[in-house]
């Protein structure tokens, strides 16, 4: 085992143990959990845990594990209404039947609501130190921020508005930008800021988490429209052909595989670009190996 894959099974392990921790129970608290505990990457709470490290914080103070299991939180919410009838309709996430499939799809839908709800409650509850309420509400107020109108939802909104309807690459990258990277930029801002708890965050080391983040969301959409096109159900988990199945753009109708996966080293190279005036190398090395890592994987 590398030293990066340590450190990735370290952060992976605690955001796994606290996650398991909240909702138990059966009825809601169920399907809340079926889909939290399904498994998945954990990019976003590592994300979290490795900025606020990157940031001169410990990556295990409270206020990062907590920030970063938010954010998961209210990733899986997007993805159970992702997967809805009403939007994708897919039966299949992360190799097990999706929540709608399994307890039906009111249930689903108020679990993905409850999830939602879940992860501000966290996120606003993770003061483990004195004066750390001040960091908590900014926290919140970037995951909403994420999660709203001109964040996901809004990209998701467009992304379902045009099914069947051409798109242009620019039109194309602003949808992904918020669809996929505005989460991404909240679990890596939100780590800078809980390192706030312990140090003084200089204003150019969020500007970094940002430009990471954006150039690691566009890299990591382009390299899903490939695997949606060359990929096998069984590798990644989940119904492939679907963008093409509903006739939407994506970065390979668009540009073709080869050009595709040009891009995705191009976005990579500008995000690990922006990690250089962070003060911990240790962890600025771990996100430079984790964007080489996601830009050649294969699920």
């Amino acid at each position: 085992m590398t030293a990066f894959e340590r450190q990735m099974e370290e952060a992976r392990q605690l955001v796994e143990t606290r996650l398991a921790e909240f909702f138990p129970g059966s009825g809601l608290a169920e399907a809340m959990r079926y889909s939290l505990l399904a498994g998945g990457k954990r990019i976003r709470p590592v994300l979290t845990l490795k900025f606020c490290e990157a940031a001169g914080g410990s990556g295990t103070v409270k206020e990062a594990l907590d920030f970063g299991c938010g954010v998961e939180m209210l990733h899986t919410y997007s993805l159970i209404h992702d997967d809805l009838p009403c939007m994708d309709n897919d039966s299949l996430r992360r190799g097990k039947p999706t929540n709608h499939v399994v307890y039906g799809e009111c249930t689903a839908t108020l679990a993905g609501d409850a999830l939602q709800a879940a992860a501000f409650q966290t996120v606003l509850s993770a003061g483990g130190t004195e004066g750390s309420g001040t960091v908590c509400a900014l926290a919140a107020k970037i995951l909403a921020e994420a999660a709203g109108e001109r964040g996901m939802c809004g990209g998701q909104y467009w992304d379902t508005l045009g099914d069947g309807k051409p798109r242009t690459l620019e039109e194309l990258t602003e949808i992904n930008d918020k669809k996929t990277g505005a989460l991404l930029r909240a679990a890596c801002r939100m780590g800078v800021t809980a390192a706030m708890t312990h140090r003084t965050v200089e204003d150019a080391w969020t500007d970094a988490a940002r430009e990471y983040a954006s150039n690691l969301g566009l890299a990591f959409q382009i390299r899903d429209d490939i695997l949606d096109a060359v990929s096998t159900r069984e590798e990644l988990g989940k119904p492939i052909g679907s963008d093409a199945a509903n006739r939407k753009t994506t970065y390979v109708t668009l540009l073709g595989v080869e050009a595709c996966e040009e891009k995705v080293l191009a976005y990579t190279a500008k995000a690990k670009e922006a990690l250089h005036v962070l003060p911990e190398k240790e962890a600025v090395a771990f996100l430079m190996e984790l964007a080489d890592r996601l830009a050649e994987r294969k699920n």
